[in-house]
């Protein structure tokens, strides 16, 4: 192969040598003995020229076979012209001299062929084989011979008869002849060329071939290198030939630099709609969407997810989110010094786009990532949500933050960053920190279609690491598994044995298996370092570094780049192998599931649990709505019902009884009016106001859980009771209702002016409901205290206990002495009570005087009512009495008009209530209801809680496993276009 190329090059290079060299060559020849151009071109210096022509001026361009150069003009020369004799033939003699220029041409370009090879193959016996060293020199070198057709190269480059046609005039001819000044050597300046392009040959070279460089010092390099000892040979071509392969991996970076900056402007393009095209989804964000969906569908991973994904695990502080910045080319991870920052797996899809930018499965702000605010502000919000993602007494959680990140020259795959495994729980950890930690990295690592990258701290001693005993567990094999060995730059200072970090790379130190193996160095510990500055840090210590010169290190195991470019390849097979397979699996399961929907709900559509809230969510609003279609007869009746069963008690006992005590009329209406002006000011309005909130409660709750007939869905009734208790939790009365209702009350009780005769027989009517219920009540609180009469107790054979005895006793004597003075007062003089002590005594039963004065209470009171129920008859004809004021009449109903006022009052206060409920407060209720809705359909938590069966299940899992296999096949589709 060499030997083709060296002589696809000389005619070329020869042509250039004999050109420079005919210039500056002094000879008395015949003028008509010369070739044609020699003849016509004569030299300026030769001593015979008598005749002389105005100069000619041309430019010479020097021009190589080996390099593309642009022409460049030289100096302009002046060439004088000899005198013709014989002008009318000139045409026919450069003809024939031109043909001569060819054979001129084709022998030179024979003597220095040989000469080149005779030198060359000198050369090639005294160089000792570099085989075994061809590592060195990047693999896709060798393997250039399988894309470039060499052969075609050769034959595409120029013979001397083409070289003839390329000099159609003079012009040409003479920058020909001027660029062969100084070559005339017969082909070895050829080889030194070729030598001098050490480096083309070692790029294009065979893997078996010898790689070497020449310099211009030509044969005096050649005996000097004669002298030097093997060895040194040696270390000087392993220096020579590192040099060579950093040279041209920089080379390789700058392509590739370029390369992305051209893609990059073509994505921007695309981006702007230049090309009037609509852009797909890319193929990792569709298959990220599949992982999505599946970390949504099991949390808890136990179903058989096989899909691909790179798992990230590792030490705690070992630098694995480190080396996934690097990959991602983004400082975007919270930081910390020696403390636990990842608690929460952070799925990181990385894909190509024209701008470095970030942003989260749920939501749709970007973070540019090439300004330093914006990625302050990603790493606060992922710290936020890894806190808010842990439950309480917790230190890690397993709920997976979801992240895409796109740039430009970023290689597509999806990572997954696991919590640092721990040795110690510390202060401040959950006791069960280490163990869930563990089963957060078994989980994900237990897929078998999973990508381990196990990240190893090289600072530290090996046998400190945790993690690899860990991988070793879940990958024995080793087949899915990559070993990345972190801050080499540390290591290399603080091992004493550097074939230590060898063993480590080479897999011979731990017991775990793995496809490769890779170091890489992550910058110098210092938080604030930018992407940039710790990719040139990596170089420039690899670059350096002994373990690489040393051959400690291969070349295609160091840096995070080719880490990158190894776990891509790696990634991509693996999804191209098992996704048609995952495809097939969730097909089946689909079938499964619908089987059983269509055997245990026939008649039911499959609605998953956010369809069913929207449902109930309706069905609620209607059931509020009609809190409005509630008649104001109803919403009255049941207020003034339900506030005077809560202020009759009240009424009775300290308004009513107390003024019933007094002696005359006017003493009576002024105790009445003291005591209802007292209840109006600080009782009665929130009184009403809490009455007319219960009431709206009740109805609301009625309407809620009233069963619908057939159309009723018990699947509902816990969300409905949720909503209800969470609205009434929220839902204030207006603070204002009070003071306006504490003046239509005041006004209302004022009033003492019945109209006519059917408000007194009203009021009558419900003074005797009142007064008849109370003592029915009191009654019962008597027969409690003296037990069964003689009907029930043989009737039912019950007895009497001791006490009640006594209290039966006490009873019968303190009748003796309501009889004896029937216009008592309420209340028992001392002396009464010794009397009445002294009188069961005597009868051989002794009693406290404490029972004897609650006994007479009741006593009393029943005796009171049944004497105000006598008086209610007695004044149903005494509304003629109350027009005349009771003038000329012993008969007094002020009691009558004093629960004709309470009942006024009543009525007033209901109808108050009644609007405010309907024009405010049912209104304020249904915006309660909306928002509690809107809450509980955010928190997916309270749903699962709220809307729970086999048929929600099965729906929900129906729902999940479609959308799957719907994005898988859609995946798989865009991939087979791909290829």
């Amino acid at each position: 192969m060499t030997l083709s190329r060296l002589q696809g090059l000389c005619p070329s290079v020869i042509c250039r040598s004999l050109a420079n060299s005919s210039y500056g060559i002094k000879r008395k020849s015949p003028l008509q003995n010369l070739h044609l151009v020699s003849r016509s071109i004569h030299h300026p210096y030769y001593p015979s020229s008598k005749f002389q022509r105005p100069p000619l001026r041309i430019s010479i361009k020097l021009f190589s076979s080996l390099h593309h150069l642009p022409l460049r003009k030289t100096k302009l020369l002046n060439i004088k012209h000899g005198y013709q004799f014989h002008r009318n033939f000139w045409l026919a003699r450069l003809a024939s001299r031109l043909l001569k220029v060819r054979y001129l041409i084709l022998g030179s370009a024979v003597g220095g062929g040989y000469t080149a090879k005779k030198t060359y193959d000198q050369w090639k016996d005294m160089m000792p084989d570099l085989n075994e060293y061809k590592w060195i020199v990047p693999d896709f070198v060798w393997e250039l011979d399988e894309h470039i057709d060499f052969e075609k190269l050769i034959k595409a480059l120029p013979d001397a008869d083409d070289l003839a046609k390329l000099l159609p005039d003079f012009d040409k001819i003479g920058e020909s002849f001027t660029s062969l000044k100084g070559f005339f050597s017969p082909g070895y300046n050829l080889v030194s060329e070729v030598i001098g392009a050490s480096d083309l040959l070692l790029l294009l070279g065979s893997p078996g071939e010898t790689a070497f460089r020449a310099t211009d010092q030509g044969y005096d390099n050649d005996k000097q290198f004669k002298k030097i000892s093997d060895k040194e040979k040696i270390d000087q071509l392993q220096e020579e030939l590192l040099r060579t392969q950093l040279k041209y991996q920089r080379m390789l970076e700058r392509l590739e630099k370029e390369n992305k900056e051209l893609r990059k402007l073509v994505l921007q393009r695309d981006d702007k709609g230049i090309h009037q095209r609509k852009l797909k989804k890319s193929l990792i964000d569709m298959y990220s969407e599949v992982l999505d969906i599946l970390s949504d569908y099991d949390a808890s991973y136990n179903t058989q997810d096989h899909l691909p994904r790179v798992v990230v695990v590792g030490d705690q502080s070992a630098g694995k989110t480190s080396v996934l910045e690097m990959i991602a080319q983004a400082r975007i991870f919270p930081r910390g010094s020696g403390e636990m920052m990842t608690r929460s797996p952070v799925k990181v899809t990385l894909s190509e786009g024209p701008h470095h930018v970030a942003l989260f499965k749920d939501s749709s702000r970007e973070f540019d990532l090439t300004k330093e605010e914006d990625l302050a502000a990603l790493r606060n919000e992922i710290e936020i949500r890894m806190r808010n993602s842990v439950k309480e007494g917790c230190t890690v959680s397993t709920e997976t933050i979801s992240l895409s990140v796109k740039g430009p020259g970023l290689q597509r795959m999806v990572l997954v960053d696991l919590p640092g495994v721990i040795s110690t729980v510390t202060s401040g950890m959950a006791p069960d920190t280490k163990e869930t930690i563990f089963s957060i990295s078994k989980a994900y690592m237990q897929n078998p279609n999973a990508i381990i990258l196990c990240i190893q701290d090289g600072s530290v001693d090996a046998e400190r690491s945790i993690v690899t005993d860990l991988v070793s567990q879940m990958d024995p094999q080793g087949k899915r598994t990559i070993f990345v060995l972190t801050k080499v730059d540390l290591a290399e200072k603080n091992v004493a044995s550097p074939s230590r970090i060898q063993q480590i790379i080479e897999g011979k130190l731990f017991p775990m298996k793995a496809l490769g193996y890779f170091a890489v160095v992550t910058g110098k510990g210092n938080s604030s370092e930018s992407i940039e500055s710790i990719k040139e840090y990596e170089e420039e210590f690899f670059q350096n570094s002994k373990l690489l010169k040393t051959c400690m290190l291969k070349a295609h195991q160091v840096t995070t780049k080719n880490l990158s470019l190894a776990v891509s390849d790696c990634f991509w097979k693996m999804v191209r192998e098992s996704v048609e397979q995952q495809a097939d699996a969730f097909k089946a399961t689909r079938f499964n599931l619908e089987t059983e929907w269509k055997n245990n709900y026939p008649r039911l559509r499959e609605l998953d649990r956010n369809e069913l809230f929207e449902k109930a969510k309706n069905e609620i609003l209607d059931e509020v709505i009609s809190l409005t279609q509630v008649t104001p007869k109803h919403w009255e009746e049941i207020l003034q019902k339900t506030l005077w069963e809560r202020v009759s008690t009240h009424v009775i006992e300290n308004i009513y009884l107390p003024a019933a005590q007094t002696m005359n009329s006017g003493t009576f209406n002024t105790t009445v009016d003291i005591k209802l002006k007292q209840w109006t000011d600080k009782q009665l309005p929130n009184k009403a106001v809490e009455v007319a909130w219960e009431t709206l409660q009740e109805e609301f709750s009625r309407f809620m859980t009233e069963p619908k007939g057939k159309e009723h869905d018990d699947i509902f009734d816990k969300l409905k009771q949720a909503v209800k208790e969470e609205s009434i939790k929220r839902h204030k009365w207006n603070e204002r209702a009070e003071d306006s209702l504490r003046v239509i009350q005041h006004n209302a009780l004022e009033d003492r002016s019945i109209s006519d005769k059917q408000q007194w027989d009203a009021a009558i009517h419900f003074m005797e409901e009142t007064l008849q219920s109370r003592l029915k009540d009191t009654e019962s609180v008597i027969e409690d205290m003296v037990g069964p009469d003689w009907k029930k107790r043989w009737l039912y054979w019950i007895g009497r206990t001791k006490e009640q005895n006594i209290r039966n006793e006490t009873k019968n004597e303190l009748e003796k002495l309501i009889k004896c003075n029937e216009e008592h007062a309420a209340y028992l003089a001392n002396d009464e009570v010794t009397t009445v002590r002294k009188n069961l005594e005597a009868r051989g039963v002794t009693v406290d005087p404490c029972l004897i004065k609650d006994t007479w209470h009741q006593i009393y009171r029943r005796y009171f009512l049944k004497t105000a129920l006598n008086h209610c008859n007695l004044c149903r004809r005494g509304f003629y009495y109350y027009q005349r004021h009771f003038v000329d009449s012993e008969l007094e109903c002020n009691d009558i008009v004093l629960f004709w006022r309470i009942q006024r009052m009543l009525a007033i206060t209901a109808n108050t209530l009644r609007q405010q409920l309907t024009n405010t407060e049912v209104r304020r209720l249904e915006k309660n209801v909306k928002e509690v809705l809107e809450d509980f359909a955010e928190d997916n938590e309270k749903k699962v809680k709220l809307l729970t069966g086999k048929r929600v299940q099965l729906a929900e899992d129906l729902k999940k496993v479609r959308e799957i296999q719907e994005k898988l096949e859609a995946f798989i589709e865009a991939l087979h276009q791909e290829k």
